[in-house]
């Protein structure tokens, strides 16, 4: 639990740039945190959603245009690299329409990837502008039929993290094994808390039995 902790305090495995910019975050009023910090979803979606996000899941959400100019001048000012803002007043979502949402009924589409996430009602622009335009299917072979059926006209992930782009290209293979994923961290966090929180209740169970 301390280890996962650490990893999440130190901002371990984003970008030099994240980071320096996340330290800042209790002087400069406006920062909502990293995307990866303001969703969450179930461990059976986590790699399509991660894969879905790709480098996004390291964009910073801000309240204003102002805020986000301000850390970018801060990252110029040292130094310190370049970072994507997402500045609530500026982004807007972007959907599926009516028509193209007809194929969230075929066999093995799982859904949208914006619905299969939680985050706090604010963020929904930002959630439907990354995710909105993505759906979620079991394998290749459904993700197949689905792009077929929508006409390449969005983008599409599976559940292994194979991804079908707008337009018809294909990306895939294997994915190197990682002790932990960034999306999943809180999800393990909160549950090593609650097997921490057992087992201590277990020790003081069997500290009284022994006195």
């Amino acid at each position: 639990l301390e280890s996962m902790r650490n990893l999440a305090e130190r901002y371990e495995g984003y970008g030099g740039s994240i980071r320096r910019v996340m330290e800042v975050r209790n002087c400069v009023p406006g920062i909502h945190g990293v995307v990866a910090d303001l969703i969450s979803t179930t461990k059976k979606y986590e790699t399509a959603i991660e894969t879905a996000l790709g480098g996004s899941i390291q964009n910073i959400v801000t309240d204003s245009e102002e805020t986000a100019k301000r850390l970018i001048e801060h990252l110029k000012k040292n130094r310190y690299g370049r970072a994507t803002f997402l500045p609530l007043s500026s982004v807007r979502g972007r959907v599926l329409s009516a028509q193209e949402r007809q194929v969230l009924r075929m066999d093995g589409c799982v859904g949208l990837a914006s619905e299969l996430v939680q985050y706090d009602e604010k963020f929904r622009p930002v959630v439907e502008n990354l995710l909105g335009r993505t759906v979620v299917a079991r394998d290749l072979d459904a993700g197949i039929a689905i792009m077929r059926a929508g006409r390449h006209a969005f983008r599409l992930v599976t559940l292994e993290g194979d991804v079908m782009h707008s337009g018809g290209s294909m990306t895939g293979g294997s994915v190197n094994a990682r002790s932990t994923s960034i999306l999943s961290r809180q999800r393990e966090i909160d549950e090593h808390r609650a097997a921490a929180k057992s087992l201590s209740e277990k020790l003081d169970a069997l500290n009284k039995r022994v006195e």
